[in-house]
């Protein structure tokens, strides 16, 4: 089959199951959502997450690296296969979170309460985590990615599916960089960094406090105008430096 179809129907599963991990993650377990609320996660503003497409693209193709001759122990070669794995997506992360800083002035996570991280945007517990997410994806997944590949090798018609995943996701990447512009204008004119997960959190507050509906999947949308909401983000910090 098509490799760029491989990557696409990858792209599409990682993208909507790492969101459904996300939303589990940060509704249980995450320790900034002590009121564990319900969070729409990530950039977008529909169910996938990128990061995880792109993720599981690189999975797959360092995965399928063992069908070619290799040196050394069974032990060996497993363990420099999720250590490669781990490499890869600490620099996806890494340069996801770089890009969004430098060019946009925006933080969508923040590993700087972790110990030994870079810019807050990696950190020697999270490339654990994504060693371990390798292990499990190679023994545990791995094998039911490649017969999902075969299926849609069977059903091209599905192939349709995923066209219609890109034109909405394409669409719904267009609309969350008209919001990305506006928070990087307010950001570079306020020489401040915007933290995404932050300012959608202090959109709901407002919400609930005027009784008001949030709405889940357009975290964004308000009675009021984003800059009003940025603006008492900006005098929060403030009185909690001068504090």
């Amino acid at each position: 089959m098509n490799l760029f179809l491989i990557l696409s129907f990858l792209f599409f599963i990682g993208a909507v199951s790492g969101w459904c991990v996300e939303v589990l993650f940060r509704r249980f377990l995450s320790s900034a959502n002590p009121e564990r609320k319900w969070i729409n996660p990530g950039f977008c503003t529909g169910p996938y997450v990128p990061l995880y497409g792109f993720g599981l693209c690189i999975l797959y193709l360092i995965a399928s690296l063992e069908r070619f001759p290799q040196i050394g122990s069974f032990r060996y070669q497993k363990a420099a296969l999720f250590i490669a794995m781990a490499v890869m997506m600490t620099t996806i992360e890494y340069l996801a979170g770089v890009f969004l800083l430098k060019f946009a002035h925006i933080r969508l996570w923040d590993y700087s309460a972790e110990r030994w991280n870079v810019q807050g945007l990696i950190c020697p517990k999270f490339s654990l985590i994504w060693t371990l997410c390798g292990a499990v994806y190679y023994f545990a997944i791995h094998q039911r990615i490649l017969n999902a590949l075969d299926w849609f090798a069977q059903n091209l018609a599905f192939s349709f599916v995923i066209g219609l995943f890109f034109g909405v996701f394409l669409i719904d990447v267009s609309h969350s960089m008209q919001i990305v512009k506006k928070l990087q204008k307010f950001a570079a004119e306020n020489d401040m960094i915007v933290r995404y997960e932050h300012l959608k959190l202090h959109i709901r507050e407002a919400h609930e406090r005027g009784k008001l509906k949030y709405h889940f999947f357009f975290p964004f949308r308000s009675d009021r105008p984003l800059s009003e909401h940025l603006q008492e983000m900006r005098r929060a910090l403030e009185q909690k430096r001068k504090a």
